[in-house]
């Protein structure tokens, strides 16, 4: 029997109120990782992200460890859950100040505090959830439940918050929630005085967030070393920050993509350019498209501003259709309060705009057409999914130029812009994947295929100014377009840097006429094979033979470190996992002054805890990357996929003990069924999803969840059967698991990018399912331990 219901504070137990505690402390934290997943990407950059997941997770298993000295105080329980849950009302409000006043460059001694300030909020919910699982394990399936039903709650919570309120209201708003809990923990232990202290408390910050939303006092005012002094409209969504500003020196509006990324608003009137604004249009790079094939029947992708939208007009262009992904540039600026900017470039006709992701439109689309475009669609914003989970990776794989080719006319040419470098990276990586892309179609000379040209000098190489536009045509260029092509780059002064017929006498015609392209990509400095839709990471160019030589010497001022400066921090939370792993294995026995477990086969046990809380949160991120193309959003991946797998498991923790209860055998059956499903999903969802892209959204969201769910079902059972058996085999370790198992997770989400990015999305779920087993054999070979015990 636990101390829940021993307690002197109350003779019946509400449990209802008990339910009701657990789910707002677990809406509360996660609705304040994910906002905080938001506010790391644009006060510091888009990888620490990532870095705000482990935080969390560190905290969560840090404040399960110090439930051990809190348990240990006297007095009474619920009274002690709602002072934690009252100081914890504040914490994030601490946290979010401290950080959203660290715009300067990250020193380490500043992420220090920044990892423990941010921390806080964790560390306390961790300690709060601990005790009272802890507390109530003969009703451990209903409590995990409702936990994993809160933390549903609080992913639903995250986008209308995320979109009406920004990301700093937003973490306010996760603070109310836990003074809600509070209030309930404070009723249940009989504290007039302080439950009603904790409505104050939570009606207080409501009205902070309120009036911090008009009056912006705790808002992001610094951002990656810069006073964001010149904005004059800022609005969130759940995976961006969007900002229009003026620009210092020239005086034009731009867009700003979390205070890094931008687009001009387009400024020209378009029915009556002037021959210096016709110029300007067509004597840059990206209208190299529409040059060689004017009139053209267009597509583009991320048409931000309007700028391409304007260069296909300027050359005849009388269809044009733009697939921009992100709502707030579509509509809010360019179809709402600036629109007059552009003379409401996106409201004339013959002119489409949809507000989707642009691959995902690509695939279920039936058009074809002349020019498809997509001009630097690098937002650096990543998802919540954290470092390299990029809104655009999907973009540049060797599946996504199938689904461009195959959309194009006879005539019709493929146009990237990338930035270019000496030697080359990204646009290299593009002849790879077109290469790889028609020779799947068929086409046996890509060489044929492919024009290359240059806006820039040598010296904007060294930087960020040099840009390279790559055509990628479905059929061979005839002799009559390389013609025209060299008189556009005479006429324009752009630089010719492969034609049809040029030889292998730079990166780029060898990279399309090498015999042996594989030594050929193995000698090159870079990394520029072809990435695909299992690993679509386009954007990390590091050779695997000069990890070491990057991570330790590379000059961070560099355009490739900034590129690939995920990287050091991934490998750095990578060995920090480790490390918060082992520290929360031996801070038990320190904090209590106790020695390890003497009895044969806990620590093994323990094991079981590590391998389901790595092979979930595996499981979960590569599938949040899998179906951003099928539902055409990362945010309605994010959601469905947490969503689903929340309720799904919390559905499967609560029937828990009625199908599996003490039998092991059940239990080992559910966790090889873990594997099993996962695997199938591993091998299926692709196929599945790419042969029913063109369902609408709502019965898309529902095929994910039914997909899904049969998994995140049997995922939520071995969890709360664990902690039973631990109970009874080890009462004073079920603190020590729950806090193992939130660690593990930090360990989890690392490796998750790090086997993402080295063996594949697949790969990383069957990583994943392959530790339930891991968990099946802890099961299977501490039986006999665990029997002669309880007997």
């Amino acid at each position: 029997m636990s101390r829940i219901t021993t307690s002197p504070e109350s003779a019946t137990i509400s449990w209802p109120q008990v339910y009701m505690g657990v789910a707002f402390t677990t809406m509360a934290t996660l609705l304040l990782e994910l906002a905080m997943t938001r506010i790391f990407s644009v006060v510091f950059y888009y990888h620490f992200a990532f870095l705000a997941i482990s935080i969390a997770l560190f905290g969560l298993g840090a404040g399960g460890v110090f439930s051990y000295v809190i348990a240990a105080q006297r007095g009474p329980l619920f009274r002690k859950l709602g002072r934690l849950s009252l100081i914890n009302a504040v914490m994030p409000l601490v946290s979010v100040i401290f950080i959203l006043t660290r715009g300067q460059e990250l020193t380490n001694t500043t992420l220090a505090a920044v990892y423990f300030f941010s921390a806080l909020p964790f560390f306390l919910a961790g300690a709060i959830v601990s005790l009272v699982i802890s507390e109530t394990i003969e009703r451990i399936n209903r409590v995990y439940f409702f936990d994993l039903l809160g933390a549903a709650g609080g992913c639903l919570l995250l986008i209308p918050l995320l979109n009406n309120f920004g990301g700093p209201n937003t973490v306010i708003a996760a603070a109310v929630l836990f003074a809600a809990a509070s209030a309930i923990w404070y009723n249940m232990a009989g504290h007039r005085t302080l439950r009603a202290a904790s409505v104050a408390v939570a009606l207080l910050l409501t009205v902070l967030v309120v009036f911090n939303t008009k009056k912006h006092w705790i808002d992001v005012h610094y951002a990656k070393g810069q006073a964001l002094d010149n904005e004059i409209f800022v609005k969130w969504n759940t995976f961006s920050r969007i900002a229009v500003a003026k620009e210092k020196t020239s005086g034009q509006t731009q867009i700003v993509i979390d205070a890094d990324a931008s687009t001009g608003i387009m400024d020209f009137d378009v029915d009556r350019l002037t021959a210096e604004q016709t110029r300007d249009l067509t004597e840059q790079g990206p209208a190299f498209p529409y040059l060689m094939r004017p009139g053209a029947k267009t597509l583009i992708i991320g048409p931000g501003g309007g700028w391409d939208v304007a260069r296909a007009i300027a050359a005849g262009s009388t269809d044009i259709t733009g697939v921009e992904i992100n709502p707030i540039i579509a509509t809010t600026i360019m179809r709402g309060e600036f629109a007059w900017i552009s003379r409401n470039l996106y409201r004339r006709p013959g002119i489409q705009i949809f507000e989707e992701d642009g691959r995902s439109f690509v695939r279920r689309s039936t058009e074809k057409y002349s020019v498809l475009q997509a001009t630097l669609v690098d937002t650096w914003a990543s998802t919540a999914a954290g470092a390299f989970a990029l809104s655009e990776n999907n973009l540049y794989t060797t599946d996504a130029f199938n689904d461009y080719l195959s959309h194009l006319n006879n005539d019709g040419v493929l146009a990237i812009t990338r930035w270019g470098f000496d030697p080359p990276r990204e646009s290299v990586r593009l002849l790879i994947l077109a290469r790889e892309a028609l020779a799947q179609l068929g086409e046996t000379n890509p060489q044929r295929h492919v024009m290359v040209i240059r806006e820039g000098s040598q010296k904007d190489l060294e930087g960020w100014g040099a840009r390279d536009t790559v055509l990628i045509s479905r059929k061979p260029f005839t002799d009559s377009d390389v013609e025209r092509a060299e008189g556009i780059i005479a006429k324009a002064r752009f630089q010719r840097i492969y034609l049809p017929g040029d030889g292998a006498n730079s990166p780029f015609g060898q990279a399309l006429l090498a015999k042996n392209l594989d030594a050929w990509l193995e000698q090159y400095p870079f990394d520029v094979t072809a990435v695909s839709d299992n690993r679509p990471f386009f954007f990390y160019t590091v050779q695997p033979r000069d990890l070491w030589n990057f991570l330790t010497t590379m000059n961070k001022e560099s355009a490739d470190y900034k590129i690939n400066r995920a990287v050091p921090m991934l490998f750095s939370l990578v060995g920090v996992s480790l490390l918060a792993t082992i520290i929360i294995l031996a801070m038990p026995p320190l904090l209590l002054g106790t020695r390890l477990p003497r009895e044969k086969g806990v620590l093994r046990f323990l094991m079981y805890f590590l391998c389901i809380g790595v092979g979930y949160i595996l499981i979960q991120v590569a599938l949040i990357q899998k179906f951003v193309l099928f539902l055409g959003h990362p945010t309605y991946a994010l959601t469905v996929i947490v969503f689903s797998m929340l309720i799904s498991s919390g559905l499967g923790s609560y029937l828990s003990g009625k199908y599996i209860g003490d039998d092991d055998g059940k239990l080992m059956r559910a966790l090889g069924l873990v594997t099993v499903l996962v695997s199938m999903l591993a091998f299926t969802a692709a196929p599945i999803t790419t042969a029913l892209v063109g369902l609408p959204l709502a019965v898309k969201m529902l095929l994910t969840v039914l997909l899904i769910a049969p998994a995140g079902f049997c995922m939520g059972m071995p969890f709360p059967q664990g902690l039973a058996r631990l109970e009874a085999f080890h009462k004073p370790s079920v603190r020590w698991a729950w806090s193992l198992n939130a660690a593990s997770s930090v360990l989890g989400s690392a490796a998750a990018i790090f086997f993402a990015i080295y063996l594949g999305l697949r790969e990383t779920l069957l990583i994943g399912g392959a530790l339930y087993l891991g968990a099946l054999f802890v099961i299977k070979t501490t039986t006999q331990h665990r029997s002669q015990h309880v007997s």
